[in-house]
């Protein structure tokens, strides 16, 4: 059975994905466990049987290429302006055992501009790089940080020379440690195929899943929370699963219960963390 809802019916069908015989709600969802988490298709097929639908993980696999692209669109469009000190880094990547360079740009807080899989990290490559970003972002930084690769120098003169280049290794950690979550999903990849498919997955991933990573260690857990909730309302409405009914997406009733109605369309969040006062004590078996 490799189409979600083929075998029982659905018990509240929601509004269908053109094209598609399931409700928008359970594409959604897949496309956003397979970029927020590293879970590979059959994994997310298994966390969706477990609520009651019924996915192959090639239906899977079809659903993110098919409409990852568009939500990571979606969620760039509704991204504030990018600021006005770009960092710029590249790292190798194999591609069927070939050595590929990966051209990241994020700003001063961290929001990922562009990425662009290239053969290459000469010259050329990073004129090219400059110019997409120009030409994607339709802005013209203050500032541009990179290391001390000269192929960023070159193309800097070229491309953009009455911007500030300042070219320092240690001033680039912001671009560096924007490579590690894809260095992570990676490796639970176990690599890419080829290089169109690096290019099209990155740039799903790099507009899906840093719209769910807040800089969480700079908040207190209410206001992380809070956050939580609007971004997981705005990928409701990017997604068009707004509105639904949350038994839409099951074809079990008693899987999940319902999600009550609230004052503020929302669902109501249940506090079950360990109440202030209560006696802390171990898990562990301890003899008489």
């Amino acid at each position: 059975m490799d189409q979600a809802g083929r075998g029982r019916p659905w018990t509240a069908r929601g509004r269908l994905a053109k094209g598609h015989r399931c409700p928008v709600e359970v594409i959604s969802h897949c496309v956003w466990l397979y970029f927020r988490f590293p879970l590979s298709f059959r994994e997310v097929e298994e966390l969706m049987l477990e609520r009651g639908v019924i996915v192959s993980y090639e239906t899977v696999r079809r659903w993110c290429d098919k409409f990852g692209q568009a939500y990571a669109g979606a969620l760039r469009r509704r991204r504030s302006r990018p600021g006005d000190k770009w960092h710029l880094g590249e790292v190798f990547i194999k591609i069927n055992g070939e050595l590929k360079y990966l051209w990241r740009a994020v700003d001063q807080d961290g929001m990922v501009l562009d990425i662009l899989v290239q053969d290459r990290r000469g010259t050329a490559a990073a004129r090219r790089f400059f110019r997409r970003l120009l030409k994607k972002t339709r802005t013209v930084p203050r500032v541009v940080v990179t290391d001390k690769l000269r192929s960023y120098g070159a193309a800097h003169r070229e491309v953009m020379p009455s911007v500030e280049h300042r070219c320092h290794k240690g001033l680039n950690n912001r671009a560096e440690s924007s490579h590690q979550p894809t260095r992570q999903r990676e490796r639970a990849m176990k690599g890419f195929r080829s290089v169109g498919a690096a290019q099209r997955f990155l740039s799903a991933f790099s507009g899906i899943s840093p719209h769910f990573r807040p800089h969480r260690h700079l908040m207190a857990a209410h206001g992380y929370r809070a956050e939580m909730t609007i971004r997981f309302a705005s990928w409701v409405q990017i997604t068009g699963a707004a509105g639904q009914p949350a038994t839409a997406w099951t074809q079990n009733p008693t899987a999940r219960p319902p999600c009550p109605d609230t004052p503020s369309g929302a669902c109501k969040l249940n506090n079950v963390t360990t109440p202030s006062g209560w006696p802390r004590g171990s898990c562990r078996t301890r003899s008489p």
